[in-house]
């Protein structure tokens, strides 16, 4: 008898080692399965970069106005009429807006084309006496040719833009992509935002039963830093957009309305939008006007536009808990571009929330492990 018991003992850490070896073999065994979903899914995207851009805006635009869709559900509509009526709300809003907002442009590159040369000239003779005392006081620099030069880089430049510009209109494949993405987009959108709450439920079933509360909590943490990012920044870039355009036009800059739009337009992209829009202004009001009355009107443009952003629109429109850094964002921008081009600007910003909530996620759970929390002095 005392015999069996010693024999029983000495089996059984056999079996609790043989237990614990087979837990540790079968996580490691579903991280490769989710590692090689994620490659395959990394790989599908690139490989389909060319014809996911009017299923990922449609995907969008049905995330963004599914806040709208429910809405209109709580005041006693059916999804499918609460989704036609946003769409109807959206066309009546856009259409015009989109049409003023491309005439408005139209203009403005025409006045471009035609008073460019003359901005050209102008800014070259208002910037030579500055040559000419940089030339005196550094007389090793070769600063004769530097006007020429750049005029000539300049008319150049704007030759290119022409062709650029030419080639985009008559290149088949991006009329392709423009009639699909004016096409397909709709579709997908309606479709997402009728079926986006029986799409989230169909996730949530499929999300694994012990993990299910930890992945829900890290999907609204991603929902909203989304939402405040994309729908905050969103307006922000509208409002600096229509402020910046009044007020360069205001002070009697010619392209100001252009250069307005696109400054607050490509605001989301941080400093990138204000400091771009800003010395552009400066360039074209001194080529202009040649008054230092107007170039400081123009810095006081970007001044009154940069305050009321980040003390007001942002705090307020986006919110300072989003978890999305301004370089992370940049970074984030920067990599989609070159990686999957406009699609790549498309989901840069969800693809870095979603990274940025797994590593907040990551790095909580390393502070409470014994990797963390073990002392080995």
């Amino acid at each position: 008898m005392g015999k069996k018991v010693l024999e029983n003992h000495k089996h059984q850490p056999l079996k609790k080692s043989h237990q614990h070896k087979s837990f540790r073999i079968g996580k490691n065994h579903n991280a490769m399965v989710w590692l090689f979903i994620l490659v395959l899914f990394c790989v599908s995207v690139y490989a389909l970069r060319s014809v996911l851009l009017p299923f990922v805006t449609g995907i969008v635009l049905g995330y963004l106005f599914d806040p709208l869709a429910s809405r209109f559900e709580k005041w006693g509509l059916n999804r499918t009429l609460a989704t036609v009526l946003v769409f109807v709300a959206v066309i009546m809003v856009a259409v015009p807006t989109f049409v003023m907002i491309f005439s408005v442009i139209d203009k403005q590159l025409t006045v471009f084309v035609d008073v460019a040369p003359v901005y050209i000239a102008s800014f070259i003779k208002r910037t030579e006496p500055l040559l000419l005392e940089l030339h005196d006081k550094f007389p090793s620099l070769e600063l004769n040719a530097l006007p020429e030069m750049i005029k000539n880089n300049l008319t150049n430049g704007l030759q290119f833009g022409g062709k650029l510009l030419k080639g985009l209109i008559s290149n088949g494949f991006a009329l392709i992509n423009l009639f699909s993405l004016l096409l397909i987009t709709p579709v997908v959108a309606f479709y997402m935002l009728r079926d986006w709450d029986t799409f989230v439920k169909k996730v949530d079933n499929l999300l694994p039963r012990k993990s299910k509360n930890t992945i829900r909590e890290q999907f609204r943490l991603i929902d909203r830093s989304l939402s405040g990012f994309i729908r905050g920044q969103l307006s922000v870039c509208l409002i600096l957009g229509a402020f910046y355009s009044v007020g360069l036009q205001l002070i009697g800059l010619e392209l100001g309305l252009l250069i307005g739009f696109l400054a607050g337009l490509i605001s989301f992209i941080p400093y990138v939008g204000s400091i771009s829009g800003f010395l552009i202004s400066i360039i074209l009001a001194l080529a202009q006007f040649g008054d230092m009355t107007k170039i400081i009107e123009v810095v006081v443009v970007f001044a009154i536009g940069q305050f009321v952003e980040g003390n007001f629109l942002t705090p307020k429109l986006v919110g300072d808990n989003i978890g999305l850094h301004p370089v992370w964002v940049m970074f984030a921008l920067l990599a989609g571009g070159v990686l999957l081009g406009f699609l790549g600007l498309m989901i840069a910003v969800p693809v870095a929330a979603i990274i940025g909530v797994v590593t907040r996620y990551a790095i909580n759970n390393y502070k409470k492990s014994n990797l963390y929390l073990e002392d080995n002095s």
